[in-house]
Parts: structure tokens; sequence; C-alpha cells
């Protein structure tokens, strides 16, 4: 059997992929789908052949990058789609979205081989508004998500997040363990806002909490710098933890360690800290397409798992309040981290996996 997989471009299209094909045995499994930073390594060590295209994407206000893209990037991914497609000649194309998937789902209305699509966000994206139609089946992640074809599986998560130890991540880290630990996540890319957000109570946060700080690689730099500039006191250092980025090794130990997840709300990013059984704190990007980030935050946030930081206007001392208000109320903690396990669904990859293959 041979299966092509789509997405991209962030880690929120490529570790939810990632996830299904860990659950599948026996395929010749193909990657196709714009080059990105994140993921891909792990792909490799799964033995999937990656094939990169061009692929672009239209963005509100950025009309010169709006017209490279439309004239060039999406139509010549559309051409190296279509070249792939023949010589691969697959039983099944897997699409998880984002702009890096509309070349090849375009490119396959050429040959129309079995289409399955699996939309992450309570709000349906726009490629797979697009290409609903033409698909057998569309997972989706969240109950409310309603549309013709729709099979409620969850978003996948990859199982290895669960395996993580408070031991363990004492020694990646060098954690003290002196106070109780935060993880701050801003997405595979990192999150300016976010950082901004905890820079701007680093002090006052490094006296009550001891923090692992995700700030994104183009960000690290500048994240660093001023971390070193605003917190006087040297005796903190050790309660505070920066990295660009945290592979699939440090995360789950991360989040073992982890009491609170302070995050974003892409839906790869909920899911994980709700298997794990982490409350959390979400901070939705006010930009998001179709303002999926708030919509999927309000909705986790309805079952008592997390609580919801206003997307628009943020600050730091919201942040250092919120913070403060969960960790006063150990009961209340305790229930959040209960809802979210209620809510989790570490079987949302086995699921899909099991349906794909069953096509013929």
């Amino acid at each position: 059997m041979k299966i092509v997989f789509t997405g991209g471009g962030t880690g929120g299209h490529i570790y939810p992929i990632l996830a299904v094909i860990r659950e599948i045995e026996n395929a010749e499994i193909y990657f196709i789908g714009p080059k990105t930073n994140y993921g891909f390594s792990d792909l490799k060590k799964q033995g999937v052949i990656i094939k990169n295209i061009s692929a672009g994407k239209i963005r509100k206000g950025e009309i010169l990058k709006n017209i490279v893209d439309v004239i060039f990037k999406i139509p010549l991914g559309i051409i190296q789609s279509i070249f792939l497609l023949k010589r691969i000649k697959p039983d099944l194309i897997f699409s998880k979205g984002g702009f890096g998937s509309f070349p090849v789902l375009f490119a396959n209305r050429f040959f129309r081989y079995p289409l399955f699509l699996h939309e992450s966000d309570s709000v349906l994206g726009k490629v797979t508004k697009i290409f609903a139609q033409e698909a057998k089946k569309i997972f989706v992640s969240f109950e409310n998500t309603n549309i013709e074809k729709a099979v409620l599986v969850g978003n996948p998560i990859r199982k290895e997040i669960l395996n993580g130890t408070r031991e363990k991540a004492t020694d990646i880290f060098n954690l003290s363990n002196e106070k109780p630990i935060v993880l701050i996540l801003g997405g595979s890319q990192g999150a300016e806002k976010i950082n901004e957000l905890v820079l701007g109570v680093l002090p006052q946060l490094l006296k009550n909490f001891e923090i692992i700080h995700q700030c994104g690689e183009k960000n690290f730099k500048d994240a660093n710098l001023l971390y070193k500039t605003i917190v006087e006191d040297k005796n903190l250092d050790k309660f505070y933890h920066l990295h660009a980025y945290l592979d699939e090794e440090q995360m789950k130990h991360a989040l073992a360690a982890a009491h609170v997840v302070v995050s974003r709300a892409g839906a790869a990013t909920i899911f994980e800290i709700a298997a794990c059984g982490k409350p959390s704190i979400l901070i939705p990007l006010p930009e998001s397409a179709q303002n999926h980030q708030a919509q999927n935050a309000y909705l986790y946030a309805k079952t008592g798992a997390a609580t919801v930081m206003e997307p628009q206007n943020p600050t730091p001392h919201m942040l250092y309040s919120n913070l403060m208000n969960v960790f006063s109320r150990p009961h209340y903690l305790k229930e959040m981290g209960k809802a979210a396990i209620e809510f989790a669904r570490p079987e949302a990859g086995k699921k899909i996996a099991q349906e794909i293959i069953d096509i013929k």
C-alpha cells in the first residue's frame, strides 16, 4: 500500500501526521509538502519518503507577497505535485490541511485518488472547505464541528509525549524543583507576544515559579538578551530555563514536570496538553485564520481544563495574576487536570490509521 500525507507549514500540521504514521504498518509512506524545520527529522526516522514542493498562502494586507504566491509559488507547487502523484500512484491521500496541502489536493483533481481530510480546529480551515466534497471522510477534533462526512476522532497526538518523567526533566533542564514549574509554549515557531508577556513580569514570576520557556528560534537571541537585562537578582537564574525549541524528547519530559502550561491555542498543542492531564492557561493567537485559536480555546475551557486570556489585549500582569490565581487554589488545579484527561482522545491517531487503511 502507498499512502501520501500532506500538510503544512507548522509543527501543528506535521506532528499529527507523525502520530498517524506511527500507527501504520506495512505501507510505503510519502510526505509531500513545503519544507519546514519542524518534525521532518522525526518523519525521516519513521522511514517516510519526503518530497518538498513550492507552496504559498494568502495573507491579510501583504499584497506583494500574495501576488508572488498566487502567480508563482502555488502554480509551481501544483505542477510539482502532479508529477509526483503520477509517479507515486498512491492508494490514498491524507491531508492535515494548511496552505502546504493545497497544491497536492488541487493536483489530485487530475487523478481522483481516495482523499481523507483531518481538521484540527473547531472551525473548518479554508483548504478543508475547498476540498470537502472530494473527500471520502473528514476527521474532526471537536464535537461541535458540523459538516457532512465528519468522523469525530480528536486530534492525533504523538503518544511518545505521554512517556515523560519529572526525574528526566530535572536532568535535561537542570531543574531545582524548589518551586511549582510552569511550562510556557509559543507553538513550534514561538510566539513573540507570549515572550513579551512573560518577560514583562519575569522577576515576579521567578520569585514564585520555576519556568521552562520555549520562545522560538527566531526570538531566542532577543529573549535571552532581555532576560539578562531585566532579571537583576542572579539568585533567580536557576529558576529560568529558556529554550528556542523543544524537540519531542525535551517536550515529553517538560510536560511531565510542569504543574501548569501556558500556551497558544493551536489544536495540536491543546490535545497534547490534555492527554498529559495538565491544567493550562491559553493565550489564543488573535490573527489566526478565522479566529480559530480563540474558538478552540473557549471550547476547551468549557470543560474546566483551562482558563483563557483574552486574545486582543493581554498584559504581563494579567498573565501573572492568572498564574497566581490557579496556584492559589490547589483543589481547582487538581480539577483542571482531571478535566483535561476527560477531554483528551489519545487514540485519535490509531482510529484514523484504521479508517484509512480499510478503504479497500
